[in-house]
């Protein structure tokens, strides 16, 4: 029993460790491969690199985004960043009253 009492302060660290950086990190990655999954015709996307498209066509692992009027790129699934909710406010440009 004396021979715990060292690796007790370890075993603790790394619980805590789970709790606060890997488990939030598996959530979040789940939360997205289901975002992802529910990718739909007319949705706004916003890419890791700051793009904002509207979704043309949904494949397996690509997207078609269409970035402007006439331009549509293929995109891999994965580098979309967040899917914007269809009707939701834009923010301001200038927030100066």
């Amino acid at each position: 029993m004396e021979q715990l009492g060292p690796m007790l302060p370890l075993v603790a660290m790394v619980v805590l460790f789970y709790f606060l950086m890997i488990r939030p990190q598996q959530q979040r990655a789940k939360q997205h491969q289901a975002t992802l999954a529910a990718l739909k015709r007319n949705d706004t996307v916003v890419l890791n690199s700051g793009v904002i498209g509207k979704v043309v066509r949904v494949e397996d692992k690509e997207v078609g985004l269409e970035i402007a009027t006439g331009v549509t790129v293929k995109v891999v699934k994965g580098m979309i960043a967040e899917v914007r909710v269809r009707g939701e406010p834009a923010p301001a440009n200038d927030s100066k009253a």
